[in-house]
C-alpha cells in the first residue's frame, strides 16, 4: 500500500518538461496528470478522435511532436506515451 502514494505524487507532481513537451502544453512545468488533460483537450478541440472508432485518435503534425511520431494512437496508450516526457524517479 505504500506505492500507491508515490504513484498518485508522480501524477501530480510538477516536472520541467522537455523542448517537445514544453511547446505543445506552453509551460514549462506541468504533472503528468496536467498534461494528460492538456493533450485530451487538444484532441477534443481539434475532432482527432477517429469517426469511426472513438478509441483511436488521428494525430496531426502537433500531436505527433510528442507522441513518436505515430500518425495514429489508441486511447489506451496515451498515459504511456505522456510518461515518456517526465522523468522517472530512483527507485531508494
Amino acid at each position: 500500500m505504500a506505492e500507491c502514494p508515490k504513484k498518485v505524487a508522480s501524477l501530480i507532481d510538477l516536472a520541467n518538461l522537455p523542448t517537445t513537451l514544453r511547446e505543445f502544453v506552453g509551460q514549462s512545468q506541468i504533472s503528468r496528470l496536467g498534461c494528460f488533460i492538456r493533450v485530451w483537450s487538444y484532441i477534443k478541440d481539434h475532432n482527432l478522435q477517429d469517426q469511426n472508432n472513438k478509441n483511436l485518435v488521428n494525430c496531426d503534425d502537433k500531436l505527433k511532436s510528442i507522441l513518436l511520431g505515430k500518425p495514429q494512437v489508441d486511447l489506451a496508450e496515451l498515459p504511456m506515451l505522456i510518461k515518456l516526457h517526465f522523468p522517472t524517479e530512483p527507485k531508494r
